[in-house]
């Protein structure tokens, strides 16, 4: 089985790849994780980093391809990352969560310890500098969710109850594929 999970910063992929990962025993593996640790190992903020992205596409693309490439050798896995419903083709199901951008302002704010405003202007420049690389690298434009099995809002229930109809979603998709 191989599951990804794609969504906006702050909305809560990490979280439910994590539980996901826990519940099924899958490995997990976050494109937003090797981004971060890049940007820190730089000594950038990810603004910042997003910019040298922009003008370096060597970054994003060993972070895409990698995981690309893990994500369609590996059986039982959890691929988390704003592309990841593009870029493993042979996923079992494809995921995005969604959420308004006050609601990842405030997670965000929470997580990186910085102001609600501050943190919903910088999450914002840095869904449009992403948004414009994806285009410009892989032609895909990000807003399309048609591609994703399910599209769940995660401003409403917990992780928990996030993963809740994930699990039965995965659990009735491997019966079907067992019959």
């Amino acid at each position: 089985m191989r599951v990804t999970v794609s969504g906006p910063p702050g909305s809560g992929t990490t979280s439910l790849s994590k539980k996901l990962s826990e519940t099924f025993s899958f490995k997990f593996i976050s494109a937003g994780e090797v981004f971060r640790s890049l940007a820190k190992e730089k000594g950038m903020d990810l603004i910042e980093f997003g910019k040298l992205c922009e003008s370096d596409p060597q970054v994003d693309r060993q972070i895409d391809e990698r995981q690309k490439e893990i994500g369609e050798k590996e059986d039982n896995i959890i691929i988390e990352g704003r592309l990841a419903g593009h870029m493993v083709d042979n996923a079992d199901i494809k995921i995005w969560v969604a959420a308004s951008p006050q609601c990842r302002a405030m997670r965000i704010s929470g997580r990186e310890e910085s102001d609600i405003e501050s943190a919903k202007e910088e999450t914002i420049k840095r869904e449009l500098s992403e948004a414009a690389r994806y285009k410009m690298y892989y032609d895909i434009d990000i807003t399309d969710l048609s591609i994703y099995d399910l599209v769940i809002n995660s401003e409403k229930w917990g992780v928990d109850e996030l993963s809740g109809f994930v699990i039965s979603a995965v659990n009735n998709l491997n019966r079907h594929l067992q019959d």
